[in-house]
């Protein structure tokens, strides 16, 4: 039996996956992962076995026991620790599993923006439910998945009910990538902000700053 690899890609762009994964990755004989994953590394995948992870991830585990004896790499968005699969695999897997991290798509915000995150409460809002406001008022500053429930024109209108306009709210689209957009907005105007945003990534701090 051969261990499972979980390899984090990082924030997209595949300049950002580590080298150590990408070895992993040309090693192995069978890919797991989502199909916008996958199409990222096809270079790498080439010649190999694709299993595409859908809603049904016990089927997900039964296909890795039953291919156990063949070198397996599982691959996440961002990083393996940050909201990805590693959690269900540890929990439905008895084998034994190999963890490689990746730049979550949190970190490389922050770092754009020339922000620590040490001090911030960082979270999720992608198919679930989170008071954010009563974090930001004890943090002061927090960062946020999106999902299309809770977009940044949302939760911008939660902190303007919340009368909680003494923030910035950062919004960073298709991170990493060649169309990557990262602007910043005052409370008030990003609730009635008519752009659809693309896949983005939204950190809240205090202070108020002008619409790039």
């Amino acid at each position: 039996m051969n261990k499972v690899h979980i390899l984090g890609l990082g924030p997209g762009n595949p300049n950002y996956i580590l080298s150590v994964t990408k070895e992993i990755i040309k090693n192995s004989d069978i890919i797991i992962g989502g199909k916008r994953n996958i199409d990222s590394i096809l270079e790498l995948a080439e010649n190999k076995e694709i299993y595409y992870v859908d809603a049904f991830l016990d089927k997900m585990i039964n296909y890795i026991e039953a291919n156990n004896d063949k070198k397996i790499s599982v691959i996440v968005s961002g990083d393996t620790g940050f909201y990805s699969l590693l959690t269900y695999i540890k929990n439905n897997y008895s084998g034994e599993l190999e963890v490689i991290s990746g730049i979550s798509s949190m970190q490389y915000m922050f770092s754009k923006i020339c922000e620590t995150w040490d001090n911030a409460f960082i979270s999720s809002v992608h198919g679930r439910e989170l008071d954010f406001q009563n974090y930001l008022k004890t943090y002061k500053k927090i960062g946020l998945l999106t999902d299309n429930k809770y977009t940044p024109q949302n939760i911008a209108k939660i902190l303007l009910e919340q009368n909680l306009t003494n923030f910035e709210i950062i919004v960073g689209e298709n991170l990493s990538y060649d169309n990557e957009i990262i602007r910043k907005y005052n409370v008030e105007h990003l609730a009635f902000e008519e752009k659809k945003f693309d896949i983005n990534v939204v950190v809240i701090r205090e202070g108020k700053t002008c619409t790039i």
